[in-house]
């Protein structure tokens, strides 16, 4: 393995330098918000909530299950420890996790795409996790690693998007145990935007790291951030030893770990917003706490993933004023604690990417912005309550993220803003289509969908009375057409295959 890191430090500069010169698809930078928070909650009921979280952490406690490294870690920093049971003491949660940075970056193969996570910024994500995925054509299947290709390749031609993600679809013709070399080389190649790691066994966690050493040197990645994978807790209050050995592996390698509930009120946590939030924060402080316990200054995001329930049906639901108000409290909960926030994205139940899916995802991507997200996962993709990756709802997501970017940038107030001497070149009765204001701002004055159709009736129709599913289609076919592969340096594409293959012979095909 010395060896192959050896190979793979200079092949790395090279490839870097490579592509500082090559030709690239725009990206548009990292969002910056100059809009304010929606802080909804007052400070009164935030002061409870952090008080009777430390109370659910003290008196009830929280599991570390099959993970006798944790308790010990635990016990030495003054928890009390029973079984596996871990009681905190008040306020010793909150103390560790003032090690963690309040923002970090993440570094990208191509520094042009680093990601800066934390403070004022937000970085969007695709749609992450799903085994099936849905197209115009094909209709629900499981998903293939050429669907996941295909993911990756959109998500690197798409403009306002700033990450590759992580398992953005599951493919499920590859066995488990070996999925993730693919899904990871597959970010690694066919995209130069940062990538999330591994995390469905610590082994595979460390895969990513090792598989992220010969990309960019090892060194490089002890000293910098070059993933940020997704921890959830096993809500209620339970640290299974999958996830926090996956943790683990990232702390001490200096990458970056979303701790996240997993909620869906009424079944993982209260059914009123308070009590929710009261839980959320207990098991964030936890899991962050824990991280530190690993390494101190481990990059950590808070993260809280949370809907509520249909109690006739038993589904879950979004787009739902109870969850935008929990995301709204959990932003506050975070900042209070000096931590990036990851929450929201493009949520919503419908089997379709129809007018349900649309109202819901809308409803979702403003709350995200407004809540002060800095690291939105699912921003595009996302349908029938996160089982399925949709090809067309990806790009319909995709080009609607554009309007966070405009969104965020708040009003301008300068002396062009002000426009006074169009109003006095126009005065009453005129128009402002040829006025010398107009003709100098028009081309950037309003954000335009890459997607929608705005043209009169009669073109539409002549043109095939299409929908918005066959125009995003259509968006599909073209980006697809228009992609280039970013370049590698071929001694760095050669020592990733080489890993992949040694550590595939290493262990029999498993399905399960």
């Amino acid at each position: 393995m010395n060896e192959t890191r050896r190979k793979a430090r200079g092949g790395g500069g090279a490839a870097r330098r490579a592509e500082r010169g090559a030709i690239s698809f725009d990206t548009a930078k990292v969002i910056d918000r100059n809009i304010p928070n929606l802080d909804l909650l007052s400070d009164e009921a935030l002061d409870i909530i952090e008080q009777n979280a430390d109370t659910v952490l003290e008196e009830i406690g929280v599991n570390f299950v099959n993970n006798p490294g944790a308790l010990k870690l635990w016990q030495e920093a003054g928890a009390d420890v029973r079984g596996e049971r871990v009681h905190i003491p008040r306020g010793l949660a909150r103390e560790l996790c003032k090690t963690a940075p309040s923002t970090f970056v993440q570094h990208a193969r191509n520094p042009e795409r680093n990601v800066e996570i934390g403070g004022r910024k937000l970085v969007l994500a695709p749609v992450y996790g799903p085994p099936f995925v849905h197209d115009r054509i094909g209709g629900r299947r499981y998903a293939t690693m050429a669907d996941f290709e295909k993911f990756v390749k959109l998500g690197y031609m798409s403009k306002w998007l700033h990450h590759s993600g992580g398992t953005v679809c599951e493919p499920t013709d590859i066995p488990v145990n070996k999925r993730h070399f693919d899904m990871l080389f597959a970010h690694m190649t066919l995209s130069d935007k940062p990538f999330m790691g591994s995390v469905t066994e610590p082994s595979r966690a460390q895969d990513s790291v090792d598989m992220c050493s010969i990309l960019f040197g090892e060194e490089f990645v002890q000293q910098n951030t070059v993933m940020t994978s997704l921890i959830n807790i096993n809500s209620p209050l339970t640290f299974d030893d999958v996830m926090m050995g996956a943790l683990e592996v990232f702390a001490r390698n200096n990458q970056a770990s979303i701790v996240s509930p997993f909620i869906v009120g009424g079944a993982m946590a209260p059914v009123s917003v308070v009590g929710t939030l009261t839980q959320v924060l207990a098991e964030v402080m936890a899991g962050i706490a824990y991280s530190q316990l690993v390494r101190p200054g481990a990059p950590v995001i808070f993260g809280a993933f949370v809907t509520s329930i249909d109690m006739n049906s038993g589904a879950p639901t979004f787009g739902t004023p109870e969850a935008s108000q929990i995301t709204y409290g959990a932003g506050q909960l975070a900042r209070r604690m000096g931590l990036p926030f990851r929450s929201a994205g493009s949520f919503n139940g419908s089997k379709l990417p129809d007018a349900q899916a649309a109202y819901e995802t809308a409803n979702s991507l403003n709350m995200g912005l407004l809540s002060g997200v800095n690291f939105m996962l699912h921003a595009c993709g996302w349908l029938e309550g996160g089982l399925v990756s949709s090809f067309e709802k990806f790009v319909m997501d995709a080009d609607q993220l554009g309007t966070l970017h405009h969104m965020a940038r708040g009003v301008a107030f300068d002396e062009n803003a002000q426009a006074m001497d169009a109003i006095r070149e126009v005065g009453p009765g005129g128009h402002y289509l040829g006025c010398a204001h107009t003709q100098a701002n028009f081309k950037s004055a309003f954000w335009k969908s890459d997607l929608l159709d705005y043209k009169p009736y009669e073109t539409w129709s002549e043109e095939g009375a299409r929908d918005t599913v066959a125009l995003a289609a259509a968006r599909v076919d073209k980006l697809l057409a228009e992609y280039r592969e970013p370049p590698m340096d071929p001694a760095v594409r050669e020592a990733l295959v080489d890993y992949m293959a040694r550590r595939k012979a290493e262990m029999p095909d498993s399905f399960m």
